[in-house]
């Protein structure tokens, strides 16, 4: 008796093949029987015990079926009409719609809904711990800081600035070159860079937040990273569907964090970790949920 094999669709080569891949029904059902039927966005403004600066956080996300698909924004830069353009709308629409944002989360929504995170797909996961977004913050950035796969004392491009990631990067003894497009400087006074592209030469890894969907600037990483064999390593509220697409082509590795995302909760929580030279999703590594 034969028995039948499944394989995962292979890497894609650019974010604009993703898309089209995807609206030749390569991945699932046809988009354009999706619909999506909740559209929020989440508001957050945070400083942590102990730090002497903080952020705010905007995000889309759009509901298909049981899966959640999201998109950071810059805060306030979203308009109201955005979110009554996606409610009811089906999924291919919303790839074709004039904001990159609502794009990003469309398509999030959709591979979340066909390919979710579970080890069949690739994902292992990682528990966080109950408590402080501070303690949640610190275990996710441990998670995230392990995926780069490079010796002690090498240089990290780190691409949307997280200061727990920094302090966990130099837990670990890496250097790093902060870069964020609001530029400003770290917790400890070290001045944050502004154009990625640039520092990416004197670099040995990068680190980027999902943010680059959003804003744009994934794709020149993405390519820089398969030209020269840099490892990429993503970490992804944004996306975080999308971003284990690219595995292999370009993209090393990947800490998925889907919605719920650790600073909206203080219970336990789970990220999902990727590597493109990953054994069997079955296997185990510690600190992981098992």
């Amino acid at each position: 008796m034969n028995t039948a094999v499944t394989t995962a669709p292979a890497a894609a080569t650019s974010y604009d093949d993703l898309v089209t891949r995807v609206l030749r029904g390569e991945f699932g059902p046809d988009p354009r029987t999706r619909r999506i039927a909740v559209a929020f966005s989440t508001r957050q403004a945070v400083r942590h015990e102990g730090r002497s600066g903080g952020y705010r956080n905007e995000v889309l996300s759009l509901r298909l079926a049981a899966a959640v698909g999201s998109c950071a924004v810059e805060p306030g830069a979203l308009p109201d009409a955005a979110i009554e353009d996606c409610v009811g709308a089906d999924v291919a629409g919303l790839l074709e719609h004039e904001l990159r944002p609502v794009r990003v989360a469309a398509l999030d929504a959709y591979l979340m809904h066909v390919l979710p995170h579970t080890p069949a797909n690739g994902a292992r996961p990682w528990s966080l711990p109950a408590g402080s977004s501070l303690r949640k913050s610190r275990a996710r950035a441990r998670a995230v800081a392990g995926l780069p796969d490079v010796a002690p004392g090498a240089r990290v491009l780190v691409v949307g600035v997280v200061n727990s990631l920094l302090e966990a990067l130099r837990e670990r003894g890496l250097a790093y070159v902060p870069c964020d497009l609001k530029g400003g400087t770290t917790e400890w006074g070290e001045p944050v860079r502004t154009d990625a592209l640039a520092e990416l030469e004197r670099c040995d890894a990068v680190l980027a937040s999902g943010m680059t969907l959003g804003n744009g600037t994934f794709e020149p990483l993405r390519e820089h990273a398969l030209r020269h064999g840099t490892p990429l390593v993503m970490f992804a509220q944004t996306g975080s569907a999308v971003l284990p697409r690219f595995l292999g082509s370009g993209v090393s590795a990947v800490c998925a964090e889907p919605y719920p995302f650790f600073w909206l909760d203080g219970g336990t929580g789970t990220v999902h970790r990727y590597r493109a030279s990953d054994r069997p999703a079955s296997d185990t590594e510690p600190g992981a949920a098992r």
